[in-house]
């Protein structure tokens, strides 16, 4: 009877652990599962970003070889024709800086208004052992991705300069880089790029993090790119 018990007690503590094991594993194969899924879902999160800022992509990155080479190894790419005329004041003439842009922007038939109007007031200079009074001065700017227009005037005289240069289309697509002389929603879709590398990075660092068991390797490799570029950065500001 006394033997009977014995194994009775064995076999209920064997079918015990037998539960935790079955348990615990259970638990495993959740978890894994969970992380197979959230990879998954991470690899195509990562493709369609990938996708979305491909095309954008290829264009900032061919004008940023292009501005990275404007003063040091120029590529001649990027070409402005320019032109230069006088125009005539209209009658009354325009009473200050604003009221010529907007006169120009007529006359001139603009298609947006002034990126920039700047007046300098009437000021002395020295001229050699005299003392010249300087009229006073207006400037304005029309900015676009094809052309930008520069106006001046001096107060007194009859007539506006103004100076006009046209880009070639690797000029342009610099100028759309830049974001020089577009409007709201080309500033936003730019701005869905930078928040597409900055995904783009963070997805692929953890997917590699996940994907490869070398991670000290994975963490050389990005340390040493964020101190080259921290070293790069401090050069060109000093």
């Amino acid at each position: 009877m006394t033997t009977i018990i014995q194994l009775n007690k064995v076999h209920n503590t064997s079918s015990a652990n037998d539960a935790d094991n079955d348990l615990i594993d259970a638990k495993d194969r959740d978890i894994r599962s969970r992380r197979a899924m959230f990879l998954k879902w991470l690899r195509k999160t990562h493709g369609w970003i990938g996708l979305w800022g491909a095309a954008i992509g290829l264009l900032f990155g061919v004008t940023g070889i292009l501005l990275s080479h404007r003063t040091v190894l120029k590529i001649p790419a990027a070409q402005v024709q320019e032109t230069m005329l006088q125009i005539p004041l209209p009658t009354p003439a325009p009473a200050n800086a604003k009221a010529m842009a907007s006169w120009l922007q007529q006359e001139l038939m603009v298609d947006r208004p002034a990126s920039r109007e700047r007046s300098e007031p009437a000021k002395p200079v020295a001229w050699g052992d005299k003392t010249l009074k300087q009229p006073a001065h207006w400037s304005v700017t029309f900015n676009s991705p094809q052309a930008n227009l520069q106006a001046e005037y001096w107060v007194g005289n009859n007539f506006v300069s103004v100076k006009r240069g046209d880009q070639n289309i690797w000029g342009t697509l610099n100028n759309l880089h830049k974001g020089n002389g577009v409007g709201i929603p080309w500033i936003l879709f730019a701005d869905t790029l930078a928040g597409s590398i900055i995904l783009l990075s963070l997805t692929g660092v953890i997917l590699w993090t996940q994907l490869n068991r070398r991670r000290m390797i994975g963490f050389g490799i990005g340390l040493t790119s964020f101190t080259l570029l921290i070293g790069f950065a401090m050069q060109a500001l000093l």
